[in-house]
């Protein structure tokens, strides 16, 4: 009779499960107290093996180890299920408080740059690239710089070698040096935009940095105007600053160019009525442009009789500065988690 006792519940803790158990912690313990207890199962069973005859204590005591042994495997079975369990789940207790972790975002200039990319991209533009250390001929010299012009002082670059005799090497003052290396490889049509950062060798404040970003623009085939280039400036400022945007241009100098210009557009903040960020005038500088001059479609190999083409370039910062408010361009470099947050979201 005890063994048949015996044998009943050792089927039952083999058939015992907690899977469904919304508190299964508190199940284990139950089922603990109910076999291994102070007045649980198997001390009853002990009772009652006092009284059991001499020749069948070993048989009956074999069977009570039995089942003392597959209560405590059945514990630890049980103690295994809920470890693999939270280990899946990620998480130990569904009552502690939750760690939320920030969810990181692209910085305020890569979404500008971005967008900037996209906006020539759906007019035909493609992206070009190249190294950001140069040579004097792909910086100055194939882009119509004299040699006695300012930008060639120690003053504006960052000069890697610069001895007598030898080809100046320095890190890239503008994204033109991709103009240059696109036209020399490849023929007209040529229709790019080179984006990419620029260095520059002038004092840290809150309106210049050591380092910047460019987006340039190139375009040259046959018949290409002014017109174009208009045209082309005009889309760019509505799809970037928004429908009711204007722009004007002004004449300027910049020695691969000819006709040169700068180009301006009304306050998005004023709406062109004047306030202290366009200092009253209505109207805000964004870049600079022009028609490729003749003698940088020659040193490219390009027939200046047969081609022409525009040309245009911009500060991604200063881009940013407008599109945002943003006052100082040394926020963009500082990491401050604070400003870098105002812009999560953007894409």
């Amino acid at each position: 009779m005890l063994l048949k006792q015996i044998d009943d519940f050792i089927r039952d803790i083999q058939l015992a499960s907690i899977e469904k158990s919304e508190d299964r912690a508190a199940r284990i313990e139950q089922f603990r107290i109910k076999y291994l207890g102070k007045k649980g199962v198997i001390n009853d069973l002990f009772e009652q093996f006092k009284s059991v005859p001499n020749d069948q204590k070993k048989e009956v005591g074999q069977a009570l180890n039995r089942l003392k042994n597959a209560a405590q495997a059945k514990i630890e079975e049980f103690r295994q299920t809920i470890e693999n369990s939270e280990q899946q789940s990620g998480t130990m207790d569904l009552t502690m408080p939750t760690d939320y972790s920030a969810v990181g975002s692209r910085h305020v200039l890569s979404v500008v740059m971005n967008e900037i990319i996209d906006i020539f991209s759906r007019i035909g533009f493609t992206v070009a690239e190249s190294v950001e250390i140069e040579d004097d001929w792909h910086l100055f010299s194939a882009l119509n710089f004299p040699h006695d012009h300012p930008a060639r002082d120690m003053q504006d670059t960052f000069f890697v070698e610069k001895e007598e005799g030898r080809q100046e090497v320095a890190l890239r003052t503008h994204t033109s040096s991709v103009q240059v290396r696109v036209m020399e490889n490849n023929k007209p049509p040529i229709r790019i935009i080179a984006p990419g950062r620029v260095f520059r060798n002038e004092a840290i404040s809150a309106r210049a940095h050591c380092i910047f970003h460019q987006v340039e623009a190139l375009y040259v085939d046959k018949k290409v105007s002014f017109a174009d280039l208009k045209q082309t400036l005009l889309y760019f400022a509505k799809e970037m600053f928004g429908e009711n945007t204007q722009i004007r241009l002004r004449p300027s100098y910049f020695p691969f160019t000819e006709p040169s210009a700068e180009m301006d557009i009304s306050c998005n903040i004023c709406g062109g009525k004047g306030c202290n960020i366009c200092k009253g005038t209505g109207w805000l500088e964004i870049l600079g442009c022009g028609m490729v001059d003749p003698n940088v479609l020659k040193a490219c190999n390009i027939d200046p009789n047969e081609y022409s083409g525009f040309a245009l370039g911009m500060g991604v910062e200063r881009m940013a500065m407008l599109k945002y408010q943003i006052r100082d361009l040394r926020l963009y470099f500082e990491n401050d988690l604070r400003f870098l947050r105002q812009f999560d979201g953007l894409v």
